[in-house]
C-alpha cells in the first residue's frame, strides 16, 4: 500500500514526530532533493521520519559542520564524502 506525500504532508509529518530537526527551509530542501532522487533512479522513498532524522543533518555553514567533522577542508571536500544538500539558509549533509 502507498500513499503519494506532497510538502505540506511531508512538513506536518516532521513538525508531529521531531519539530526541531530541520527548519522549514531545511524541510523543502530535504524534500525536493527526495523527490529527484525518486525520478532520477525511478525508486520511491518510504517516508519514515525518524530514519530521516538520523540519516540527515541540517547546519547553517561549513564551519558548523567542521565543528563535528574537524577532517573536512572545504565544501568540494564535503561533496566528496557524503551528500551534500545547499540551500538559501543553510545545508543538510547525509552523516557519514
Amino acid at each position: 500500500m502507498k500513499t503519494t506525500v506532497n510538502i505540506y504532508q511531508f512538513r506536518n509529518e516532521f513538525e508531529q514526530t521531531r519539530p526541531d530537526n530541520f527548519s522549514y527551509e531545511g524541510l523543502t530542501a530535504l524534500f525536493n532533493h527526495l523527490e529527484e532522487y525518486e525520478e532520477s533512479c525511478d525508486t520511491e522513498v518510504e517516508l519514515d521520519v525518524i530514519a530521516l532524522c538520523c540519516d540527515f543533518t541540517e547546519y547553517v555553514d561549513l564551519a558548523e559542520i567542521q565543528q563535528n567533522y574537524n577532517d573536512i577542508e572545504s565544501m568540494e571536500d564535503l561533496s566528496n564524502h557524503t551528500m551534500v544538500i545547499e540551500f538559501d539558509k543553510g545545508i543538510i549533509i547525509q552523516n557519514f
